[in-house]
């Protein structure tokens, strides 16, 4: 018979013991040989200042990512840093060796799971087993892992569907928080994440491509590399958006006409804000503020 969700089952012989204190949860520890993806087991480890794990590999994939603290990781031989942020994936046959600094013990979240959809999972968010990556900022995944931990304790009928849902969710929140591991693309994703930033603070007043390259001191080609490479779009597609989301927020507001929100938007030519607002959301004003109206 499978076997049911449990908060209170007995660690696993693959747990290390030197935990201070964790909250695990436990899904089917021997899912389906043939099923699409399934969480087996996560939870948070606050690990002891002797903590060590040394594996030559393991039966899941497994993706962790540290919250606090710090330490060392050996993967296929290469050692990387572990600090907040830090993320890395293993799996069948893939030795790894994770050791926590005893000035700095390791706090960190970790999601074990299989299926024939697996691999094609943390490909898809380019973390191969064996691979490290950083999140920036580095708390911006912990939400995620908090809600999956969350809906493992549950232990209800839906609860492995729904983290099998929430991994796929992490997997795409991991690819969208990614930043560079290599010192020499620091800078470049530091110039990105500044421009980005300018963008959000400003963007009601900002106009264009070339106002914004003036601001942040950078070529117009050179930003819209970097948005490209990091943000899978253009610095300008990245304004235009976050202009249409608070117009759409305006004329949610009783009173609001669709001109009011496009002067807001910086928009002088009311049709032009109507054409970018239907290209980007789908709707015209019109139609969107008349669903306002209808109570929909």
């Amino acid at each position: 018979m499978k076997s049911k969700p449990s908060a209170s089952r007995a660690a696993p012989a693959f747990f290390s013991p030197q935990v201070a204190g964790a909250r695990r949860f436990y899904l089917d520890l021997n899912p389906p040989r043939r099923c699409r993806l399934a969480v087996v087991c996560g939870g948070l480890e606050r690990c002891r200042p002797d903590y060590a794990i040394h594996r030559a590999t393991f039966p899941f994939y497994s993706i962790e990512y540290v919250a606090r603290g710090h330490g060392e990781l050996k993967l296929r031989n290469r050692t990387h840093v572990l600090q907040p942020g830090r993320l890395f994936a293993y799996g069948p046959g893939v030795p790894h060796h994770i050791t926590g600094s005893p000035e700095d013990p390791l706090v960190k979240y970790f999601v074990d799971f299989a299926g024939t959809a697996a691999p094609a999972l943390l490909r898809s968010c380019r973390l191969k087993p064996g691979q490290v990556a950083q999140i920036f900022p580095p708390h911006a995944l912990a939400p995620l892992f908090d809600e999956l931990i969350q809906s493992g304790l549950q232990a209800g009928r839906h609860s492995a569907a729904l983290c099998a849902r929430l991994l796929e969710c992490l997997a795409l929140k991991l690819l969208a928080a990614s930043a560079p591991l290599e010192k020499a693309d620091t800078l470049a994703f530091m110039t990105y994440q500044q421009c980005r930033s300018h963008i959000e603070r400003h963007f009601l007043r900002l106009q264009s491509l070339a106002q914004l390259a003036r601001e942040c001191h950078a070529s117009q080609a050179y930003l819209c590399r970097l948005f490209r490479r990091y943000d899978r779009q253009t610095p300008y597609q990245f304004l235009l958006r976050l202009k249409m989301n608070h117009a759409a927020a305006r004329l949610q507001q009783p009173g609001v006409l669709v001109k009011q929100a496009a002067e807001e938007a910086g928009f002088a030519d009311p049709f032009h804000f109507s054409r970018v607002f239907k290209n980007l959301l789908g709707l015209s004003p019109d139609t969107f503020r008349r669903m306002r109206d209808a109570g929909c």
